[in-house]
């Protein structure tokens, strides 16, 4: 079962399940019959022999019955961003990010599911001067979004501690970009930007560094986390480099041949200066290392691009 099978790393993940010859049952709120997000993601699944799409939110829906000899459960729903957290809507990601998580951990301690690997954040972490992050450091979440996905994981963690529940495994994802990425996200608007030649809103001066990690990877780490028997706690999914904004915005203008208008903007409440994994566990654990580079990886974002939006020119 994939939970979020209608974003961004959800779709990705089903499909690759799938085409891998396992049967997924796939959960998301969105609809794809009244949501162009959800339809544009789910688009390569629905049809496909082994994919079952439940349009429920698992809030309120009935869980159990969706987890019936199910092997394992790859919860990523939830609601992201570290903008829109500060505010009103703290309540609706304090909901789909830790109630929701409760409501799946119950249920598959009735079910008896075996394993739950639930999606965290780089986030997490906090500011960290700089250095690697090891999952043992001390988390510091210096927004309300990273305060809801840590106490998701950990949450995840205490029931994994109880006797008679399922094993887990909390990945912390880094930067996670590719075709399908939340429009949002900076890799998108950076190669939109480039491809349109609209101008692109940069938040601060462009030097926040982050370990961007292209999402076949992403998707390879997580199947592995259901895979590997000793996988457990949380577990980081980026490759230990970092790149900064301004680093992505050039090789962005290298792809088609000419450069982006930049729009500054004052930084962001709860972005951090740099992000960067230590990938050790990731090896020794799960077997995982990314193999996308950088330039290769905003090459196939940046082409999946094109063909959705109007250009100026042709990426190289």
């Amino acid at each position: 079962m994939v939970t979020g099978s209608a974003g961004f790393i959800g779709s990705h993940l089903a499909h690759a399940l799938v085409q891998g010859g396992t049967t997924v049952v796939g959960v998301d709120r969105r609809d794809p019959a009244t949501d162009p997000t959800a339809a544009t993601n789910l688009a390569p699944l629905l049809g496909l022999p082994g994919y079952v799409h439940v349009t429920a939110d698992l809030l309120s829906c009935a869980i159990d019955p969706l987890l019936i000899d199910a092997d394992a459960i790859f919860h990523l729903a939830g609601i992201p961003g570290v903008r829109p957290s500060w505010g009103p809507q703290f309540g609706d990601y304090l909901a789909s990010n830790v109630l929701a998580a409760h409501r799946v951990l119950e249920a598959c301690t009735r079910i008896g599911v075996p394993r739950v690997i639930v999606a965290s954040s780089s986030s997490v972490y906090g500011p960290t001067g700089g250095g690697a992050s090891i999952e043992t450091d001390r988390p510091q979440p210096a927004s309300p979004y990273a305060v809801t996905k840590l106490a998701e994981e950990q949450l995840c963690l205490a029931y994994a501690a109880r006797p008679g529940s399922p094993s887990v495994v909390a990945l912390r994802y880094f930067t996670v970009y590719g075709p399908r990425q939340r429009s949002d996200m900076f890799t998108h608007r950076a190669l939109q930007a480039a491809l349109t030649g609209q101008p692109l809103r940069l938040y601060g001066d462009g030097h926040q560094r982050r370990d961007f990690t292209f999402i076949d990877d992403a998707v390879a780490a997580t199947i592995a986390a259901a895979a590997a028997p000793a996988a457990h706690g949380p577990i980081n999914v980026g490759g230990g480099a970092t790149a900064s904004l301004l680093e992505v915005i050039n090789i962005a203008n290298s792809l088609v041949g000419r450069d982006i208008q930049l729009d500054h903007d004052h930084a962001r409440s709860g972005d951090v200066l740099t992000t960067r994994a230590d990938p050790g566990r990731a090896r020794e654990v799960l077997g995982w290392q990314p193999r996308v580079d950088l330039h290769n990886g905003l090459r196939a974002h940046m082409q999946a691009l094109a063909s959705q939006v109007p250009t100026y020119g042709r990426a190289a």
